[in-house]
């Protein structure tokens, strides 16, 4: 299993990003698949998840409204956008496998994309 996690960068507030996770060494279109995000000293939290088919979304309170999850399973890619964007949103972004059921991931396999809001 592998991601690469990518789309991160520096961001005045207020503004947008798409991240992007291209995935590997797996059945992509048999998993649903979420992005989290992790502050050093803070637990990961769960940012948004989507089904196989990307019939159903969830999102964390914090950024619903503001984030989109999506992806093409023909590309083997999941998206992230990000919009209105607030220095509270810096983090290190993950993507990830995961489970609709007992809603946790299925581990994290790539380095992750920074993603700094700051003026």
């Amino acid at each position: 299993v592998h991601f690469v996690e990518s789309g991160g960068g520096l961001v005045q507030p207020g503004g947008s990003l798409t991240l992007s996770c291209a995935a590997s060494g797996f059945t992509f279109s048999s998993y649903a698949m979420s992005w989290y995000r992790q502050v050093p000293g803070k637990e990961r939290e769960l940012v948004a998840a989507i089904t196989i088919a990307g019939s159903s979304t969830k999102y964390a309170d914090s950024v619903k409204g503001r984030f989109t999850i999506s992806r093409d399973n023909a590309k083997n890619t999941v998206y992230l956008q990000m919009n209105s964007l607030k220095p509270e949103d810096t983090a290190v972004y993950h993507c990830a496998r995961y489970n609709w059921v007992t809603r946790i991931s299925l581990g994290f396999w790539g380095q992750g994309t920074q993603v700094t809001v700051s003026s």
